[in-house]
């Protein structure tokens, strides 16, 4: 190759690069640190996506951890569901406060005045019995909270009883409605009431008593609603007990005493003064008829 003439390239590796060759290898070194930078940020984002649940739950298991008080501490539910104070964590509903249970003393007591008036049910019914059926109505005193058509409902199941009076065929009851003409009533007054209407001036009866008082059968309030300590049974029973004792009265039956320890006691003793070893009972008759008698009481 003659002398000075020149090819465009250098065989000198020594030799600095000329322009071209520089603006090519920054290119280069550019575009490299680019895609080490997109690299680094791909990473560190999916890195983060992939630790943030664990995040979150140690997060939850901390709060949970680090309370010192008890599982059963009413005060660790609250501060889980809302801070210190118990207040609910915004975007989450609050439970409501439990509802009082109700007590079992919350029982209205039996009132032991009324106003001395009465109203009378408004019911009638069939002839119940083979026999004449006495006309009778029941009526109850104001303010007493029985409902008088209620009443007069259960006094009619009780007299017309197998085992009530109508077993024998010589009786009969027919309930009739206010204005009829009656035989006997049926009143349930309460105590005050009930003691004036009996004239009661034994102590130990007096607020406790029930009785019949010329062609009324009067019922103590008291013990139609909580019947009697002396009697084993439910109230309901005890309330057949007052009927038929003092119905029993009405027809001309006297007071019987216990025929003997263990036997039922007659309908018509008096077992609110006690049993003298008989064992309760609220009906004149057997399943079978049978009448429970006892020694008459002089």
């Amino acid at each position: 190759m003659p002398a000075g003439r020149s090819t465009g390239r250098s065989t000198n590796a020594g030799a600095p690069p000329g322009p071209r060759a520089r603006r090519r290898a920054e290119r280069r070194r550019r575009l490299r640190r680019t895609l080490l930078v997109s690299a680094t940020a791909v990473a560190a984002v999916a890195a983060l996506w992939t630790a943030w649940p664990e995040a979150k739950k140690t997060t939850a298991a901390d709060r949970v951890s680090t309370d010192p008080r008890p599982a059963d501490d009413p005060g660790r539910a609250s501060r889980s569901s809302g801070g210190a104070h118990g207040s609910p964590v915004p975007g989450t509903a609050a439970s409501p406060p439990a509802a009082p249970k109700p007590s079992a003393s919350s029982k209205a007591p039996v009132p032991a005045t009324g106003t001395g008036s009465f109203t009378a049910s408004t019911r009638s019914g069939q002839p119940q019995g083979k026999g004449t059926a006495r006309r009778w109505r029941i009526e109850v005193e104001e303010g007493s909270g029985v409902d008088p058509n209620t009443a007069a409902q259960a006094v009619e199941t009780i007299l017309g009883d197998p085992r009530g009076w109508i077993s024998d065929p010589a009786h009969g009851f027919q309930l009739v409605g206010a204005g009829s003409p009656v035989d006997f009533t049926v009143k349930i007054a309460t105590a005050t009431t009930t003691d004036k209407l009996c004239e009661v001036v034994t102590p130990e009866l007096v607020g406790e008593t029930n009785c019949r008082a010329g062609h009324d059968v009067v019922v103590n309030l008291k013990r139609w609603q909580e019947g009697s300590p002396q009697f084993k049974g439910p109230v309901e029973e005890y309330r057949a007990l007052i009927v038929n004792h003092e119905v029993g009265h009405e027809i001309g039956r006297g007071h019987e005493t216990c025929p003997g320890p263990g036997k039922p006691a007659p309908a018509m003793m008096q077992q609110i003064k006690g049993l003298l070893g008989c064992t309760a009972n609220a009906w004149p008759y057997d399943g079978k008829g049978t009448y429970l008698s006892g020694p008459p009481v002089p």
